[in-house]
């Protein structure tokens, strides 16, 4: 009985590390200082914003760079489109290393209020996770496992009405994995 206690308790000790693990580098940076943060940037929501606009101007004025990773976290959760272009490109990065079956990422884009259908609808949908000829998805791009990227390209008249997410369809991630677009 005290070896199975034992076991109990380890597995529940990694299960907290393991979520743990996932939570603390949001915290992590706003203690950290100034030059820390570009290290974390990966693992870090609230440090995301602006590493992705630093990235974003590297990527051109109608294109945005955008990372995925193994804790199920972009690092962004606001993507800003110049309401000059009239495409918009969102290049997608995997920069975990598990295979796209165990921890694929992609960007889908649709209005808010349909993002957690799409993804439902979508779920048992391979190999992207996303139903043929769904008419509520505005784009989306394939599904890329750790080292991979891919690009979804759209217009942007049809997101400048707002209220458009950007989003993973990967079976759970959703709840994680989203943000919103913003025509300015």
């Amino acid at each position: 009985m005290k070896l199975h206690s034992t076991v109990l308790a380890t597995a529940i000790a990694l299960t907290l590390a393991a979520c743990g693990g996932a939570q603390a580098p949001s915290e992590a940076p706003a203690a950290a200082p100034a030059e820390a943060a570009p290290a974390e940037t990966a693992m870090a929501p609230a440090e995301a914003a602006p590493a992705a606009e630093a990235v974003a101007s590297e990527a051109g004025e109608c294109a945005f760079n955008l990372e995925g990773n193994d804790a199920m976290q972009y690092n962004a959760k606001n993507i800003d489109i110049p309401a000059s272009c009239t495409e918009f490109t969102i290049h997608l990065k995997h920069t975990g290393t598990m295979p796209v079956a165990a921890m694929g990422h992609n960007v889908v884009i649709a209005k808010s209020g349909d993002m957690n259908a799409v993804a439902g609808d979508g779920a048992s949908v391979k190999p992207d996770h996303v139903k043929e000829g769904d008419d509520r998805v505005i784009a989306k791009s394939s599904m890329i496992g750790g080292g991979e990227s891919t690009s979804v390209t759209f217009e942007v008249a049809k997101v400048a009405a707002g209220g458009y997410n950007f989003f993973c369809t990967f079976p759970g991630h959703t709840a994680m994995m989203n943000g919103t677009l913003t025509v300015k």
